[in-house]
């Protein structure tokens, strides 16, 4: 969905009258004086398209039910199911889910003549008498439960202020991605992620999948691609790869939270756990060591080749079985090693591959370079040193029908370092505090690119110097809370007086949930 040309309820004024303010000067060590209180409806992250209070607070608590109303979906019913358990709280509240809408607590409803909600819009209105969400979607009514859960108090029980919300998202596609090639983790790491991600609207997750120091799902037609490939990882490790089972679980698990799973395989570069693990595959025949440091640009698949076509056809044509969303991801960046004319013929035939698959092709922006396929998706990550003809190529492939993905690596990547004292990480593109994370608009961001040819913002998460779960959450939050922010909320709500106000406040949620944070310093903490 596009933009919302519309005005921000009274209450959305964030941070009108703040009387925080942050030091001058470098943001990683400027110290955030604690701000006044913010009311319930200034808090919400993202920011809503409207939000107004009014009247009394419902109580909610221990009678509370969830109504999903008579005749509902099934799907209608899950999403209440799910928030039940979302919203039960320490307190271990009943919150039944029952069928119908008579009577008092949350009920659920769908309105598919809604046109102003969209696909993932939703309407969330409390008064003494119960909580109604209304959405025209399943989606919708998901998102607001979302919502819902700012609003309720982290110990569960307690009032939910009165007032309306009514909300719809900036751009269609709001990711995230996470690379399990460079260290290998498990499909309970990934779901865990989800959660996180789901719960402040981010809707897809980008799984990169294969890179040159291990290939991590089991493909039947190339069973070694897994099996030898998957055992490394950078730095030496055990590796590891997901059977397909373990994949195919976390695809459901996932669009139950209405997240939409892109797998990528690098291609024709980024192969070197391929090529060790199939010689065929490689122009002479001959295997390379398998791999585990973390330059790049130095593996290519042997573009004259027909086994070349065979092996992708295959591998993409089983990834695209297993996966039920529209995307499949190719990968195309830092193909030093093949020469510009191989890239361009490889990509054309490549290509060709996911459409017969029945897939829209995503790569990374250096497609524009080559022969974008009609209507595939270029991802951009690009950063300030990027050279001007490499991003006014992607401005004319946006212009001429090729939606666009914002990656800007200094400020998407959730792997680069917030300072200098940041332990994980890297810093290729800059240090990335969390004032510089948020602050661009996508709308905007690359001259001459329209508003319209943005399909939306991506926060990618390298893991080359990432092997556990803690330094993972480090470095994602809570810079992927913004990259939410800037996917769901309007332009006009893009303000950073008033978003590190409202990042602070989830700082109590973040810890009821056990996510390990960087504490800011540009940001008043609660």
């Amino acid at each position: 969905m596009r933009v919302l040309r519309r005005a921000l309820g009274t209450l959305l004024a964030l941070g009108a009258a703040v009387s925080c303010t942050v030091a001058h000067g470098d943001d990683a060590k400027a110290t955030a004086r604690r701000p006044a209180a913010l009311a319930p409806y200034e808090r919400l992250l993202p920011a809503p398209a409207s939000a107004r209070a009014e009247g009394a607070p419902y109580v909610f608590g221990a009678g509370t039910v969830i109504r999903t109303g008579v005749g509902a979906p099934e799907e209608v019913r899950r999403v209440g199911e799910l928030l039940a358990e979302q919203l039960r709280g320490p307190g271990g509240l009943p919150l039944p889910v029952v069928d119908g809408d008579e009577g008092d607590g949350v009920r659920l409803r769908l309105d598919t003549g809604d046109a102003e909600l969209g696909a993932e819009g939703y309407r969330l209105r409390t008064t003494p008498a119960g909580i109604t969400l209304t959405a025209r979607t399943p989606a919708g009514l998901f998102h607001a439960g979302q919502t819902l859960r700012q609003l309720v108090p982290v110990r569960g029980a307690g009032g939910v202020p009165g007032g309306t919300v009514v909300d719809v998202p900036r751009f269609a596609y709001r990711g995230a991605m996470v690379d399990v090639a460079r260290h290998h983790f498990p499909v309970e790491q990934v779901k865990r992620y989800v959660d996180q991600l789901a719960q402040y609207k981010i809707n897809t997750l980008h799984l990169h999948l294969t890179d040159d120091q291990g290939w991590r799902i089991a493909i039947d037609s190339w069973p070694r691609l897994a099996e030898y490939g998957g055992a490394s990882e950078v730095g030496g490790g055990p590796g590891g790869h997901w059977t397909k089972e373990e994949y195919r679980d976390l695809v459901a698990y996932a669009a139950e939270r209405y997240v939409d799973v892109v797998p990528e395989i690098d291609m024709p570069g980024h192969v070197n756990a391929a090529l060790a693990s199939y010689p065929e595959l490689t122009c002479d025949g001959k295997a390379p060591e398998r791999y585990t440091g973390i330059k790049v640009g130095f593996s290519s698949l042997c573009v004259g080749k027909e086994r070349t076509y065979e092996f992708i056809d295959q591998v993409l044509g089983e990834l695209a079985e297993l996966t039920p969303g529209r995307y499949l991801h190719i990968g195309g960046d830092e193909a030093h090693s093949t020469p510009a004319a191989d890239y361009a013929a490889f990509m054309d035939r490549a290509q060709r591959v996911v459409a017969e698959h029945g897939k829209t092709v995503v790569a990374w922006h250096q497609l524009a370079n080559a022969r974008p396929a009609p209507g595939a998706v270029l991802q951009y990550w690009g950063h300030d040193r990027t050279a001007a003809a490499e991003k006014a190529a992607v401005v004319a492939a946006g212009k001429s029908g090729h939606p666009v993905i914002l990656s800007p690596a200094d400020h998407a990547y959730l792997d680069m370092k917030y300072d200098t004292a940041t332990k994980p990480g890297l810093a290729w593109a800059g240090y990335v505090p969390v004032r510089r994370s948020y602050s661009w608009n996508p709308g905007s961001y690359l001259p001459g690119l329209p508003e319209s040819a943005v399909l939306g913002v991506e926060a990618p998460l390298w893991t080359e110097t990432v092997a556990n779960r803690s330094d993972w959450e480090l470095l994602a939050f809570p810079r992927v809370l913004g990259l939410a922010e800037l996917g769901w909320s309007p332009s006009a709500a893009l303000d950073w007086t008033a978003y590190r106000e409202r990042l602070a406040a989830q700082g109590p949620r973040l810890e009821a949930q056990d996510i390990t944070y960087y504490r800011a310093p540009e940001v008043p903490w609660e």
